[in-house]
């Protein structure tokens, strides 16, 4: 793992059951460098939604290292692992999972909530968020009245109130129309301009095309990956390609 590495995996493997036993993942390997834009990119099956719970603490890998900034994930009990994914991951699902009777400054502030961040601080830091993915004005109304799109943004805005070292999109335009995408799309790359390293876990290939950086999957393995740098005898992105 580099000095600016975020996320390094290194020969991960996933396997569900026992009789037979299934294989999601198969040796996975890539790492993550601070300020990149990724996308992971793969049809149904591929492995992609399992990497995602993988690198995102919610599952364990069955073999392999996973470091999240530095940290061995597998070291870590339940609540300290919890602690680390409250601290350094930000989630964006294709489902916004807000609270209806909450306000967006509301939800956004409880991104905050298991850090162990004081209420005056959560929400200046939720005005903060807000403002970033242009909702400032809309703070005070509840999700059940803005638009789709809108409620993506506050999505990506309590992902982001916790100044994580990743955040991880899952499908973050599949629940919109064309257009609506598209300025997801560009906000999701204006924060990355802005130094926000993010990762997108997509199914489209033509969405995922856009980003500077694509690891494709399939059957559990990487096939390509367009940020593979030659292995220098450390934990190395290319050798899986």
């Amino acid at each position: 793992m580099s000095a600016e590495s975020v996320l390094s995996l290194e020969g991960v493997t996933k396997v569900y059951g026992e009789e037979p036993p299934v294989p999601a993942l198969r040796g996975v390997s890539f790492s993550v460098e601070a300020g990149e834009l990724v996308g992971i990119v793969g049809p149904s099956g591929s492995g992609k939604t399992t990497l995602l719970h993988i690198m995102g603490t919610l599952e364990r890998p069955s073999e392999g290292v996973v470091l999240i900034n530095g940290t061995d994930a597998a070291l870590l009990d339940d609540r300290k692992l919890s602690y680390l994914r409250a601290r350094e991951i930000g989630f964006v699902f294709q489902q916004f999972f807000l609270a209806e009777h909450a306000t967006v400054r509301e939800n956004v502030a409880d991104g905050l909530l298991y850090a162990g961040v004081d209420a005056e601080l959560r929400y200046q830091r939720a005005d903060e968020a807000l403002a970033r993915v242009g909702l400032e004005d809309r703070s005070d109304f509840k999700p059940t009245k803005i638009s789709g799109g809108q409620r993506q943004r506050v999505a990506i805005a309590r992902a982001l109130v916790g100044r994580p070292a990743i955040v991880l999109a899952d499908e973050p335009t599949g629940n919109l129309d064309s257009a609506t995408g598209a300025s997801i799309m560009g906000l999701l790359k204006e924060l990355n301009a802005d130094g926000a390293t993010i990762i997108m876990i997509t199914h489209d290939s033509e969405l995922a095309g856009q980003l500077p950086r694509q690891i494709r999957m399939l059957d559990g393995r990487v096939t390509s990956d367009t940020g593979a740098k030659p292995a220098t005898g450390s934990m190395a992105g290319g050798r899986d390609q």
